[in-house]
């Protein structure tokens, strides 16, 4: 029986922006990133689990107790190691599959998981994507042997937060699928990942202008959004070159 397990690895360690998954994308209500996407993974049908995996240290314990709140598991781990702790994170749950997330970006194309998963599945893939989307709003399953692999036959920068880098490098040992997208959210020139101050000021504003749709706001209303307001898009213009560097690894 396969089981999806929706992985979250967290950390607040950070030089441009401290604790990215804790800052409040809703200030009036003081509603963190990592709080809102919790609240739309428990809304994915095919998710059967979310962990949250923290890195060790003093400064990461206030996970667990974020955890305990939203009443989803946690686990502890090598804070530059974050294969590991995806791996340890689904083995919590006991999952077959992982689903990854990265916790600083706040709007995903959530309406693909359904199809993501049916697809990863009957085509018995390792890794199913959905790239070339606006940064921080794709989507990566992987089966959990092919992480477990990744870790064994891989080296140091296969194990940092690049966590699937191993299996796109080595394509002829993996079963790979991508899940096709409508081309009006092909917008790889959108940034939509909080690194900096400025990439959370733009997406408190998307928050602010459709949180009637909250948890799951829709990305192609978010892309129109921005392309009617290029003051807010110019915002982030300058940091959306160094994010395709590693948008897909």
């Amino acid at each position: 029986m396969r089981k999806l397990v929706a992985c979250l690895a967290c950390r607040n360690q950070g030089t441009r922006l401290y604790g990215k998954p804790l800052q409040n994308i809703d200030v009036e209500n003081r509603l963190t990133i990592l709080e809102y996407l919790v609240e739309s993974i428990k809304t994915y049908k095919p998710i059967d689990d979310i962990v949250i995996g923290a890195a060790d240290g003093l400064d990461n314990l206030v996970y667990e107790r974020i955890a305990n709140e939203l009443n989803v598991k946690f686990i502890l781990g090598d804070e530059k190691d974050v294969l590991d702790r995806l791996i340890k994170c689904c083995e919590h749950a006991g999952g077959t599959d992982i689903h990854r997330l990265t916790t600083e970006s706040p709007f995903k194309y959530f309406e693909a998981i359904e199809k993501a998963w049916e697809q990863h599945v009957t085509e018995g893939n390792d890794l199913t994507a959905l790239d070339h989307l606006p940064d921080g709003s794709g989507l990566e399953i992987i089966r959990l042997d092919a992480y477990k692999r990744s870790w064994e036959l891989g080296d140091e920068k296969h194990r940092s937060e690049f966590c699937s880098l191993y299996i796109r490098e080595n394509k002829e040992d993996f079963k790979i699928g991508y899940v096709d997208a409508p081309d009006e959210i092909r917008r790889t020139d959108i940034r939509l990942t909080v690194d900096n101050p400025e990439d959370l000021v733009l997406c408190r504003a998307i928050y602010k202008e459709f949180k009637q749709y909250a948890p799951n706001i829709p990305l192609h209303k978010i892309i129109k959004f921005l392309d009617k307001n290029v003051e807010l898009k110019n915002l982030v213009d300058h940091y959306v070159e160094e994010g395709l560097k590693t948008m897909y690894i």
